[in-house]
């Protein structure tokens, strides 16, 4: 890392088939102590709260961090994502929800554009107090457009649809899940995906099995076209395939294990698509983490 806290990714982000990166802490200043941290793990993508992940406060930001965050990213050719908050679901049986759920993914949207950031992750939800699934899904295309139909200017983030591991009533965990969703939301322009491996592979797809990654991200394209799969959040599963847990474990130490990462960084599909980390482990954890996926790449002829 440099003096001034600018991430040091070698000067190779630009030029990388897929930046890796992490989710990093924004306590104390999106680019003071984000970029920061950022730069200690030798990021090349970062992601970032912009409010309290398991609250539905709305803070405001704080326009020079926004700005030195958004410069030097761009200074960097760093690509800068949001993860929206938790509590977030437009399957809710709960009004009070659902709308606290619009205000909450609006902000997340204002402010991904304010930080200069391509994407907003959000997860897709549950149907919840014992709906049917299609009513549930019927209510998030209700309330979910509106947002993608604000999506108007040229720096406006995309939406990401992060999937579950299959907890309880879940909207979408399997590669399927994802084209009922799209076709909810008319295959808006600005809707992507967010493919997190740990949870793939814990909704019961086998990315340790022989092609598992492979034949993972085909389904994947068959069911939402090319182009869709704008960020993944590389996790290994504390888990085995189908165990429905969401436990993320430190890349190679899982039930995924190494090589499927490898197969990944191979696939048309991922061309381009940058890679954060969400594992344990705390700074040194994930330096090692995204320093194993850019030996992984480079070890990548396919």
């Amino acid at each position: 890392m440099s003096g001034d806290g600018i991430i040091d990714a070698d000067g190779r982000s630009a030029q990388v088939r897929n930046p890796v990166g992490g989710h990093v802490p924004v306590a104390g200043g999106l680019a003071k102590v984000g970029l920061s941290y950022a730069g200690e793990l030798a990021a090349e993508a970062v992601q970032v709260f912009v409010a309290n992940p398991r609250g539905w406060a709305t803070p405001a930001g704080n326009p020079a961090q926004d700005e030195l965050f958004r410069s030097r990213c761009a200074a960097k050719s760093i690509p800068a994502y949001v993860h929206a908050p938790y509590l977030i679901n437009f399957g809710s049986h709960t009004e009070a929800t659902v709308e606290k759920s619009v205000e909450s993914l609006r902000h997340s949207l204002r402010r991904g554009r304010e930080i200069g950031a391509l994407g907003v992750v959000v997860h897709t939800g549950s149907a919840t107090g014992g709906r049917p699934r299609a009513e549930a899904l019927a209510q998030m295309g209700k309330f979910l457009t509106p947002l993608l139909e604000e999506l108007t200017h040229d720096d406006d983030p995309d939406l990401l649809l992060e999937s579950t591991a299959g907890q309880g009533s879940s909207l979408c965990s399997r590669t399927w899940d994802f084209g009922p969703y799209f076709e909810a939301l008319d295959s808006h322009p600005k809707l992507g995906v967010c493919l997190d491996t740990c949870h793939i592979h814990a909704a019961g797809h086998d990315l340790a099995g022989p092609s598992g990654m492979r034949q993972t991200l085909d389904l994947l394209v068959d069911t939402v076209g090319p182009g869709r799969l704008k960020l993944i959040h590389a996790n290994d599963s504390q888990d085995v395939v189908g165990a429905h847990k969401d436990r993320h474990e430190n890349i190679g130490a899982g039930h995924i294990g190494a090589e499927p990462f490898r197969e990944l960084f191979a696939h048309p599909a991922t061309e381009g698509v940058p890679l954060i980390i969400e594992t344990p482990g705390g700074r040194e954890g994930h330096a090692a983490d995204v320093a194993r996926l850019k030996e992984l790449r480079g070890r990548t002829t396919g």
